[in-house]
């Protein structure tokens, strides 16, 4: 085993034929290879081994040789490797032995197979377990350069796919942010439920994040690897809901010119997430209790079909009073209140709100292209004392506007709108003193009243007060 150093572009005719080097304005070389790409070569004729190294370092390549799979295993162990680049009859392990090694060492790591006449059959079922693609012998050297480049190209996109997709999942993501005893409560209740087939019915005001919950209650569930698919009831227009729910049939109605699956057909062993669920016309509430009743539904048109779904239903609404008022079938408000679990509004979990604006600070400086932003203590004092009546998702909009106009590396107040900074909370509480009241007095009982308003948090009291966590507690020790 041995990393090549020799830039000689002599080679072997023996082992590759050489083709005439493109003219340089010929395009049949195709696209450079990626910058720093690494290949192992594996073969146990060092002949074989000396004359590739030298044709892809004249290609830019950071060359590993082995004489064998174990040699190469150990290579791909120590090295990001792109490609390995192998015999597939050698002594030993061979090729295809080889592959399944890689593969389960590195799964994306593309292997490209060097076959001789008569292997061709073997070559075939190795790229059906995984190979890229396999060569011929004897070795051309433009097929032989042109295979590796294609894979490591497939390598660098496979691996830019995936961190694109990640980066997207980060700023998509919605995770449930929080600490507080109002917000550990209610996930307590939906852990508890989340195992069962029972119906879950999330209250609370708009912007609270119910849809978190439902998508929280589903990963914890039997059915996490099924689908999960919400449907906003308000946002569908009545007479199209039934259709978008259950599906129709081709020539059901006017305009329907091919059969349909609905939301509960996407959604078979999984859940559905019926959001707005107060906002349902009464022909459709029918519809809604014959599938938790019966565990059944018909498509517009259609005949019965089961409904294999976990239902969670989510309203800002009162229910009861809605039942009260004639609007809403008192058979399917029981039917969907088995277990009510209500997400707590911003202004009972005002602890959560430092976790938070660091959470949506993350997503949009990074979504933003800029340097994670810092927040100056009176911007998090504002931030704390509103009583953010469109709950999580008012304070996400605020921090994303915020990001936006922030000009500094510091969140100012001018960074907020103008009803933040301006408005009060009627639950802060103001301190006043006489004159002459001794300075550690007044610091002792402004700790106070601050942990009280942090319910007890001393972090987030040092965080409001700018000062440390430490000072806090010797404070509280002199006051003692």
């Amino acid at each position: 085993m041995r990393q090549s150093v020799c830039m000689s572009d002599m080679m072997s005719s023996a082992a590759v034929n050489s083709s005439p080097p493109s003219s340089p304005g010929s395009t049949d070389r195709g696209p450079a290879l990626p910058r720093e790409a690494t290949i192992v070569v594996v073969d146990d004729e060092p002949s074989n081994l000396t004359s590739l190294e030298k044709i892809f370092q004249r290609e830019g390549l950071r060359v590993f040789t082995a004489e064998n799979a174990k040699l190469a295993l150990e290579l791909v162990r120590k090295h990001r490797v792109q490609v390995v680049l192998t015999d597939l009859m050698m002594p030993g392990t061979n090729g295809v032995e080889l592959l399944r090694a890689v593969k389960e060492l590195s799964p994306d790591t593309e292997v490209v197979m060097m076959t001789a006449y008569g292997t061709v059959e073997v070559a075939v079922q190795a790229m059906r377990e995984g190979a890229y693609d396999f060569v011929e012998k004897p070795l051309k050297r433009m097929t032989i350069v042109k295979t590796v480049r294609k894979a490591a190209e497939r390598h660098s996109l496979v691996a830019e796919n995936r961190s694109l997709k990640q980066e997207l999942e980060m700023l998509t993501s919605r995770d449930i942010v929080g600490q507080s005893t109002a917000l550990r409560s209610v996930l307590e209740v939906a852990t508890q439920a989340a195992p069962s087939s029972a119906t879950v019915l999330v209250l609370g005001e708009s912007g609270t994040g119910k849809e978190l919950l439902a998508r929280y209650i589903h990963g914890k569930s039997s059915r996490s690897t099924g689908p999960f698919v919400a449907v906003n009831c308000a946002a569908i227009p009545e007479s199209i809901l039934e259709s978008e729910l259950f599906g129709h049939e081709k020539g059901a109605f006017t305009g329907a010119v091919a059969r349909r699956d609905g939301r509960f057909a996407r959604a078979r062993g999984g859940t559905i997430f019926l959001d707005e669920i107060g906002e349902l016309s009464a022909a459709v509430q029918v519809k809604i209790l014959r599938v938790l009743q019966e565990g059944e539904y018909e498509p517009v048109g259609g005949d019965t079909k089961k409904a294999d779904v976990r239902i969670v239903a989510a309203t800002n609404r009162d229910l009861t009073a809605e039942v009260e008022a004639g609007r809403f079938r008192e058979d399917l408000f029981y039917r969907l209140n088995v277990i009510a679990i209500t997400a707590p509004p911003l202004r009972s979990r005002r602890e959560d709100i430092p976790l938070l604006v660091d959470h949506f600070l993350g997503v949009y400086c990074t979504k933003n292209g800029r340097a994670r932003l810092v927040v100056a203590a009176e911007v998090m004092r504002k931030l704390m004392d509103y009583s953010w009546p469109g709950n999580v998702r008012e304070l996400e909009n605020v921090v994303e506007r915020a990001t936006v106009l922030c000009r500094g590396d510091n969140l100012q107040l001018e960074d907020l709108p103008e009803a933040v900074v301006q408005a009060s909370d009627p639950q802060a509480s103001n301190l006043a003193f006489p004159i002459g009241t001794p300075l550690h007095e007044v610091e002792h009982a402004l700790i106070r009243d601050t942990l009280r308003y942090t319910n007890g948090d001393k972090s987030l009291a040092a965080q409001l007060l700018g000062i440390s966590t430490r000072t806090i507690y010797r404070k509280l020790d002199e006051a003692s």
